[in-house]
């Protein structure tokens, strides 16, 4: 039982973290990266789809984005998805590919997603702390039920404090590579 109160909250902890990374991927930094507009949700014969799905995204240089629509008909649908998505690009088509220019940023932009990244790791650090304090809850009931010992109780507590340590510090970590990302000019 312990093994799977454990296993549970690991799982869950990685889920929280990765969705960290995904979520700071599509955060723009002034390098072009495709997934800052991979879900990106195009109409697409009435049904909203994710730009990835309908078309190929590409980052020739550090400041362009090349997306090609497997369905060149709905090269003005994409243009419309992107501009609506309120991303600050500006997307321009020649008929058989859309190139969005990615502007460099300001530095008041620079501080202000500084800013929404520092919130987004703290919002995960939450998401740990309540996944720990579940997992500990498990515990305690566990004890209360008799299941485990109250050494086996404290012991288990114990690895949880410090993979919520561990899980912290590679979010901190996250925050401050995306940060320096961010800063670079």
């Amino acid at each position: 039982m312990l093994e799977t109160v454990r296993k549970d909250m690991m799982d869950q902890m990685d889920r929280s973290v990765e969705a960290l990374k995904a979520n700071l991927a599509k955060i723009q930094t002034g390098r072009a990266n495709p997934a800052m507009i991979e879900d990106v949700h195009v109409s697409y014969y009435g049904a909203m789809t994710p730009l990835k799905q309908m078309a190929t995204l590409a980052a020739p240089d550090a400041n362009l984005l090349v997306i090609q629509p497997y369905d060149k008909t709905q090269m003005k649908e994409v243009e419309k998805a992107i501009l609506a998505a309120d991303l600050g690009l500006n997307p321009q088509s020649d008929g058989t590919v859309i190139r969005v220019k990615v502007p460099k940023l300001s530095e008041e932009r620079r501080i202000e997603l500084t800013k929404t990244i520092k919130a987004r790791g703290e919002e995960t650090k939450v998401a740990l702390r309540n996944i720990r304090r579940e997992a500990n809850d498990k515990l305690d009931q566990l004890k209360k039920d008799g299941d485990i010992s109250e050494d086996d109780h404290h012991r288990q507590r114990d690895k949880n404090d410090d993979a919520i340590h561990e899980f912290t510090n590679q979010v901190d970590a996250l925050i401050e590579a995306k940060g320096k990302q961010i800063q670079t000019i």
